[in-house]
């Protein structure tokens, strides 16, 4: 919308690190920007990040339920280890969260005027939200995996994860999923946070995917780089930059083999690793460590990074032009390191081959490929983030003039069309939850 147009309002879910939910931040600011009145459901820990960026925040959990979900997802099966996956979702009491977002989303959706968004695959709530409201939704996939490996995911829900969230549907005055792929597809809209050129390096995600480009998600960090870190960064030989991103989920061995292989090709290191007890202990004497560093500034000041493939880092690394070495596994990370080595842009190993020999070559081929052009920076992001915006807008208000103020019949006719299509026990469901006063929606 543009500014004196009808408010509308996003209410958008993430899940995840950083690599997952500051990309929404950096959304929601953008969509807050335009005009719209913006809230964001995500962990507790990022409130601060939320609201800097003048969202309205809804934690969906506390600070220790996310540190002790975070820490449990380093113990998640590969693949679909029935009993682990269930007995995850139940310790860390996710079909609770699912429901507590549901009942969150829906007490905020104005009829006609709200747009639901969620992380792709993740964020089932906005696909409930929108049975109950008739508001459109979108899933928004951070990574290609995420869309590619959709029927994996709706396998899982399916069959394992199926009776929780049957059970809290029912809650809600919903049915049981009748058919599993339909409702794992029944998002109106899904963007991808990726450019054309990444999708076309490995299996394509489909012409049913938006594809807009990287976001930058550390692009309003202003944090100052440590005197100890500068000190190193200033020194004869640039330092490797290691790391494992901010989430638990990271390989074992993953810190030996990163700092082995620099020992054996003679790179000092800087080692930035949010959570100490994954560091081994001590640490050699040419590796310093951190548990944040801003990348923005550090990044183009290194020989080259060593880190797990997180789609967070390597698009800073791509907008610094610097080399990357890449030990991958599990997620998204192998299929985002396969693209980046399809283009040049890249070394990798997968697990059976991280010794330190093989690190520390591919660190040298790494450095003897030398840093390249940008492939992204700031102002990409931005006409990305702008591009996704757009979507999102449209998704509510169709192809319609966005330079032009909506009618209300325009405003609200596909929400109408949506809730009309709903049957008459739903309706009466919907209209008794969305009957209240201005003010008095839940917390």
């Amino acid at each position: 919308m543009t500014p004196g147009g009808p408010l509308t309002r996003v209410l958008l879910v993430a899940h995840g690190s950083d690599g997952d939910v500051l990309p929404f931040v950096r959304l929601g600011g953008v969509l807050r920007e335009r005009g719209h009145d913006v809230t964001l459901l995500t962990h507790a820990p990022y409130r601060e990040r939320v609201e800097a960026a003048g969202l309205d925040f809804v934690p969906v959990d506390t600070h220790d339920a996310f540190a002790r979900y975070s820490a449990d997802t380093a113990l998640l099966p590969d693949g679909l280890g029935t009993l682990d996956w269930l007995s995850f979702y139940r310790r860390n009491h996710l079909f609770e969260q699912f429901a507590g977002e549901c009942r969150a989303l829906v007490a905020r959706v104005v009829p006609g005027r709200t747009v639901l968004a969620g992380r792709h695959t993740s964020a089932l709530s906005v696909l409930a939200a929108r049975e109950l409201t008739g508001a459109p939704a979108a899933w928004i996939a951070v990574a290609p995996i995420q869309p590619l490996a959709a029927e994996v995911a709706r396998h899982l829900h399916q069959h394992v994860l199926g009776p929780g969230i049957d059970a809290v549907r029912g809650d809600l005055g919903l049915p049981r999923v009748p058919d599993w792929r339909a409702w794992f597809s029944s998002a109106d809209l899904r963007l991808g946070l990726w450019p054309r050129w990444f999708d076309a390096a490995g299996p394509a995600t489909g012409p049913a995917m938006r594809l807009t480009g990287f976001p930058l998600p550390d692009d309003d960090s202003a944090d100052p780089v440590p005197a100890e870190a500068a000190e190193l960064l200033d020194g004869t030989v640039r330092p490797v930059l290691i790391t494992g991103g901010t989430g638990r989920m990271l390989r074992p061995g993953f810190h030996d083999a990163a700092l082995a292989g620099c020992r054996r090709a003679g790179l000092p290191a800087l080692l930035v690793a949010p959570h100490a007890e994954s560091v081994p202990r001590p640490l050699p004497p040419h590796v310093r460590r951190f548990a944040r560093l801003p990348f923005r500034e550090v990044v183009p000041q290194v020989a080259a990074v060593l880190h797990h493939g997180g789609i967070g880092t390597l698009t800073r690394a791509l907008a610094a032009g610097t080399p990357q070495v890449i030990l991958a596994h599990g997620a998204d990370r192998p299929d985002n390191a396969a693209r980046l080595e399809k283009q040049g842009l890249a070394r990798w190993l997968p697990e059976e081959r991280w010794d330190a020999g093989e690190v520390a070559e591919a660190l040298r081929a790494a450095l003897r490929d030398g840093r390249h052009p940008p492939r992204t920076g700031p102002r990409d992001a931005a006409d990305g983030l702008a591009l996704a915006a757009t979507h999102l807008e449209r998704l509510l208000h169709g192809p319609a003039r966005l330079g032009e103020p909506l009618t209300e019949e325009e405003q609200g006719g596909e929400a109408r069309r949506r809730l009309a299509a709903l049957p008459a026990e739903r309706r009466r469901l919907v209209a008794a939850r969305l009957r209240r006063p201005a003010g008095q929606e839940a917390s």
